[in-house]
């Protein structure tokens, strides 16, 4: 039987519309806060015409195509983009690719799932509340239940919920029926619901185990000519999920015996994960083909149809079989990690140990080069924040973000939600934490990034990156990874003839003023006074820095990627000094198992000289779709 592979022709707004700024300026080689590329990893996806800053622009201009949109409002659009900035534009249309637009698709569920969570928990807290206040009576009523236990009734599923946001918003990547294999997902490809499976077209349907074309006469004749199905009986089955709902299901792995079957098919596998919020991961294990069917009793007596498929040759090995992955096996112990050379970098400062691996040379990171540190050090000549906010009175853990004053101060609502641990809505310019003087405990979903390392990471070798960073375990999205821990120092006391690799600009000032191209991300956020005074008297030049070469924590070790898994977040806890404001790196995805871990550093093309004013380069080799192929 012939697969039916999808036509070329994509989906609208596929374009976006980027802006080439001519002027160039000079960065000392340090990382900064990754900016206008990296929105797409904070933010939800781009509508088709974006503000895209000059440091982005010059990173991204030279490696694209230019083509001339067919719409002249995007033309407008787009120059008017440059006369924001006072800089003459270019018009550049760039098409994403097939993952990218995967990925931007599963970000946006993301952002609309974790809002209506945070929408959900702020109900529950309001109800509690007023269930307390009201002292609603607990007796039973003739159905049994408590007037406390209506009140709990939950609402619709938050996965579901952001499911048909989605397609309110004509936001599903392929809402048509697609045959054979979708682009973008590739084999080993790993979806946290069955709803993301929804939303990228790969399975449409988030309960039924069998996805298919066709059934009445109508819309198999609609199919027949929108699809040319002419000369195939419909129905036509176009995705299977394994996940052994049904009594007489059989996964043999290499073939599978199905109840109800009719053509080739996309086959997912679902297993267990205490990490993914359905209780299941599901993994893309490619396509398969009819070779046999017959009946049988099944085992609740009835007759089953049952088909056997077979896996089509060519594709990549399967990656499902318990634990086993094609990047990998996840270590059950110690003894089982390959090429292990330390067995925790942290040395017990951290609750969870963090193993080194090199399966590539003999390198190693010793310790008279790098002392780790939990915590961050602040230089002689850098006075410890003093600026210590009153903090709010709540007692045990904030619940009511309408009597919290730390809710107040993120737009009157809490910045993450309890789900999987703790997440991040979504991201803002900055974020006000709970801290010493508030009256909650250390459990407070408003200290989510004070709690410390949630899963077991490993720094291990590369085979061009140097040392780089990965998870054993299944990341949510919005979940905290780590703090960028090091030496606090004043940037201009930086040596520009020295290897500034490992610091990183606390330019959180900056980027909510907008400054040197920056895209301010504050939303509803009630800025104490004193730090509106900081705003507005902020300047381009960036007063202070991370500096983690010599000190510092597992941040140090994670590398760039044009394409990153990450985002960087500004948090205020301790004190409401926003010069010297936290920065956490956050996950932007759900990150599978022996996925390294990897943010932008956001670095500007040329911007990056030698003491001489040679301009210097470094190759980019994070290997994705869309790699600028230069760091800086």
């Amino acid at each position: 039987m012939v697969v039916l592979l999808p036509t070329d022709k994509q989906p609208a707004g596929d374009l976006t519309i980027k802006e080439i700024s001519q002027s160039k300026s000079g960065y000392s080689l340090r990382r900064t806060r990754a900016r206008a590329d990296t929105r797409e990893a904070r933010d939800s996806p781009p509508p088709a015409v974006k503000k895209r800053t000059a440091a982005a622009s010059a990173r991204a201009g030279r490696a694209e195509k230019k083509i001339k949109p067919d719409n002249a409002e995007e033309c407008t659009a787009a120059a008017a983009v440059g006369g924001n900035h006072g800089e003459s534009a270019v018009v550049v249309a760039v098409e994403k690719s097939a993952y990218a637009k995967v990925r931007e698709t599963l970000r946006k569920f993301n952002r609309y799932y974790l809002n209506f969570i945070q929408a959900e928990e702020s109900r529950c807290a309001k109800r509690d509340a007023d269930l307390k206040a009201k002292k609603v009576s607990k007796s039973k009523s003739k159905n049994g239940n408590t007037a406390e236990d209506r009140a709990k009734k939950a609402q619709k599923r938050p996965d579901l919920k952001a499911t048909a946001e989605m397609r309110n918003t004509n936001a599903i990547l392929f809402p048509k029926k697609v045959i054979g294999s979708i682009p973008g997902i590739e084999v080993g490809h790993q979806f946290f619901s069955r709803a993301e499976m929804v939303v990228v077209g790969c399975h449409q349907h988030w309960l039924a185990g069998i996805d298919f074309i066709g059934g009445t006469a109508e819309t198999s004749r609609k199919y027949e000519k929108k699809m040319g199905l002419n000369g195939y009986k419909l129905p036509l089955a176009v995705s299977i999920v394994l996940s052994g709902q049904y009594e007489d299901d059989l996964d043999n792995c290499e073939e599978i015996n199905c109840i109800e079957q009719r053509s080739p098919v996309r086959v997912t596998r679902g297993h267990k994960s205490q990490e993914s919020y359905a209780g299941k991961v599901y993994t893309y294990d490619g396509l398969y083909r009819v070779t046999e069917f017959w009946a049988e009793k099944g085992v609740s007596g009835f007759t089953v149809y049952k088909f056997r498929l077979k896996r089509d040759d060519g594709q990549p090995p399967l990656t499902t079989k318990e634990v086993y992955f094609t990047r990998g096996r996840i270590p059950k112990s110690i003894s089982e990690i390959r090429g292990l050379i330390c067995e925790d970098i942290s040395q017990g400062l951290e609750k969870i140990r963090i193993p080194v691996t090199n399966l590539v040379d003999n390198s190693c990171i010793r310790r008279e080069d790098f002392v780790y540190i939990k915590n961050l050090k602040f230089s002689k000549n850098v006075r410890i924040p003093t600026i210590s906010p009153r903090g709010c009175g709540c007692r045990g853990s904030c619940t009511d973000p309408r009597t919290c004053a730390c809710a107040k101060l993120n737009g009157g609502e809490f910045p993450y939600v309890h789900k999987d641990g703790g997440r991040l809505v979504e991201p803002a310019d900055v974020v006000f934490e709970c801290g010493p003087n508030c009256g909650c405990g250390p459990e407070c979903v408003n200290k989510t990034s004070q709690s410390g390392l949630r899963f077991r990471l490993e720094v291990f070798r590369t085979p061009k990156k140097g040392w780089g960073v990965r998870s054993w375990d299944n990341i949510p999205s919005g979940a905290p990874i780590c703090e960028y821990i090091g030496l606090v120092r004043k940037t201009a006391d930086l040596d520009p003839a020295a290897d500034n690799s490992y610091v990183f600009d606390i330019d959180c000032l900056q980027t909510m003023k907008g400054l040197n191209g920056r895209e301010s991300r504050l939303r509803d956020v009630s800025v104490p006074s004193h730090l509106k005074e900081m705003v507005e008297e902020s300047s381009e030049s960036v007063p202070f820095c991370i500096d983690a070469a010599n000190t510092g924590n597992l941040a140090r070790f994670i590398n760039h990627s044009c394409q990153p898994n990450l985002f960087v977040q500004c948090v205020l806890s301790n004190h409401h000094d926003i010069k010297l404001a936290r920065v956490m790196l956050i996950a932007a995805d759900n990150i599978p198992p022996l996925k390294e871990l990897t943010y932008d550093y956001g670095y500007e093309l040329d911007s990056v000289l030698d003491p001489d004013g040679t301009i210097r380069q470094m190759a980019c080799y994070c290997g994705a779709d869309e790699c600028r192929k230069r760091l800086y």
